[in-house]
């Protein structure tokens, strides 16, 4: 196989006819073919874009059990529950391929920003931290840190029994965090890891995969992860690759060493034989925005090669993670303790600053706004460009952001505008490229409601969607493609991402006149409009746009 199935990017394909690299359409062929005598709903007369790409057609939708019973004209069928969906776009459930949710779906099993998005899978445990393992040395990313758990786990096994008993709304699959791997053999050490180690972490990444883990991530910018060298991640990828599992990486650079960070993650494919994901593939900084052609070529020769590579993306030009990523490697070494200390050491804190000043022009002030912020005195700035709080406090940006470091102790989000649209649509075109939010769970209501978080963890598939059905970006059926089965085919999710006779009904029915992102910058807490109905396993969990309680997410595995 030569990467993820082509479609023909943003032109129109007859699947009909089939063609080329393109699967015929399946979707309103299989009446019958699993059909019972009665069924537990019948979704009518909705327009039905089965998955595979093409072009949506008017057809019933049978769903029996957790299972699609048939497609097509189901006028003399009988249901115990009927769903009037004349007017609406029916489709497989959104797979969220990028999420950080791992934890917080134990705080929110609801998962109301996803939900209510049409996300019904997430895959979690992305950018080298997963819940799971937590052995002795692994802290857990800031913004999990605080939250009140319904139990305590350490292993996959654990973490995943804890899941299933708070009954989540949503299926997730967990790739297993290269960071906790890391941590465990050891700790936060800023150097590369001997053979020895290497070997540590492969038996551990091994039990961890034996217990349920989807693969293996990597954030090649975070400490010390930054400190690992390819030797080491191609000896983790092995293991992966045995197991059938997949390699998602968060590159060492999304930047000045974007094409060498390309070459990288390449070789780790290459040399293991895993599948490759790009994770949230972007030219941050204008000065890197004429790399897009290069990037492109590098990934499409691979594939050319039999390389199996495909990337996420999100639909916006900013990206957000803690503010503290600004730090000079140096600096950002050692685990929090250690960073502070460096922080609120006058010499040391000087030090950062000129090193800073010097990497960044005046112009890049401009380009970060605060995310969430913990100490109170700091929560009026979120949202806002970091210049405002600059203003207020008589600083110079740079200091403001020194400052919330210290203030906020590292918890400090930053939301940083760096990327150009023109390029966003393009690898948002590309038929390898699938919709992943790079976001956690959230809601406008309990733990979860008091952070300032993207907009893409409320937006990220309504404005995906809504920019195919204004026709902006690839065709409504290829829209579609991304976000279901292309993500269920790279993460071998087995029956999932299609409408058709014997795939799990996960199901969403949108109207397409409004299905929208509503969520902002300034005001990130915002459902997606026009949302009618999902169902998840056969279960019904949004009717009217509404929680009906109804709670069918399962813990996935190959």
């Amino acid at each position: 196989m030569v990467g993820p199935r082509p479609s023909g990017g943003g032109k129109r394909v007859d699947f009909q006819k089939g063609g080329a690299g393109v699967t015929p359409r399946r979707g309103c062929d299989n009446v019958g073919k699993m059909k019972p005598d009665r069924m537990d709903w019948i979704l009518r007369g909705g327009t039905v874009a089965d998955g595979s790409g093409g072009e949506p057609v008017r057809a019933d939708v049978g769903v029996a059990g957790d299972r699609i019973a048939a497609v097509g004209d189901l006028s003399k069928a009988a249901a115990a529950n009927e769903f009037a969906a004349e007017g609406l776009l029916v489709t497989p459930g959104f797979v969220d391929v990028h999420t950080h949710s791992d934890a917080y779906l134990l705080v929110e099993p609801a998962a109301p920003s996803k939900i209510r998005q049409g996300v019904t899978t997430e895959i979690t445990g992305n950018c080298g931290a997963s819940a799971a393992p937590r052995w002795p040395g692994y802290a857990m990313p800031s913004d999990w840190l605080e939250q009140k758990y319904p139990g305590d786990w350490r292993s996959v096994a654990e973490y995943r029994a804890l899941l299933a008993a708070q009954k989540p709304a949503v299926n997730s699959a967990m790739l297993i965090g290269h960071r906790a791997i890391r941590a465990a053999v050891m700790g936060v050490e800023a150097r590369a890891a001997t053979k020895d180690e290497i070997a540590k972490m492969q038996v551990l990444l091994e039990a961890a995969l034996e217990e349920g883990g989807a693969g293996l991530s990597t954030g090649l910018v975070y400490a010390p992860a930054m400190f690992a060298q390819p030797e080491e991640i191609q000896a983790l990828a092995k293991v992966v690759a045995r197991r059938g599992g997949i390699y998602a990486t968060h590159m060492r650079s999304e930047s000045g060493r974007l094409l060498e960070s390309i070459d990288e993650a390449l070789d780790v494919a290459r040399a293991s034989d895993a599948r490759l994901q790009i994770s949230h593939l972007k030219t941050a900084g204008r000065a890197n925005w004429g790399k897009l052609g290069a990037v492109l070529e590098k990934i499409r020769a691979a594939q050319e090669e039999c390389v199996e590579v495909a990337s996420d993306r999100y639909p916006y030009t900013a990206s957000c993670t803690d503010l503290d990523v600004i730090l000079p490697t140096w600096a950002a070494q050692g685990g929090r303790a250690a960073i502070l200390a460096r922080l609120r050491d006058p010499a040391e804190r000087a030090k950062i600053r000129a090193e800073m000043a010097e990497a960044r022009d005046e112009k890049y002030w401009e380009t970060v706004w605060v995310g969430s912020s913990r100490h109170p005195e700091n929560a009026p700035f979120a949202g806002k460009p970091i210049a405002v709080a600059a203003e207020a406090w008589k600083l110079h940006p740079l200091d403001a952001a020194l400052r919330f470091m210290d203030m906020d102790e590292l918890f400090t989000g930053g939301i940083f505008f760096g990327m150009s649209e023109e390029n966003m649509w393009k690898i948002l075109a590309e038929p390898w490229v699938m919709i992943g939010s790079d976001a956690s769970i959230r809601a406008p209501w309990g733990p979860l409601s008091h952070d300032h978080p993207h907009p893409r963890a409320y937006g990220t598939f309504g404005r995906f969607l809504r920019a195919a059905l204004d026709g902006k970006t690839v065709s409504v059926g290829e829209a579609v493609r991304k976000m279901t089965s292309l993500p269920a085919e790279q993460f071998r999710l087995k029956d999932r991402g299609a409408i058709r006779a014997g795939a799990f009904a996960d199901i969403v029915a949108l109207d397409p006149k409004t299905f929208r992102d509503v969520a902002t910058y300034e005001k990130p807490h915002q459902f997606c409009e026009g949302l009618s109905a999902v169902w998840v396993n056969g279960a019904l969990t949004i009717r009217d746009g509404k929680d009906t309680g109804g709670r069918g997410g399962r813990y996935l595995t190959a």
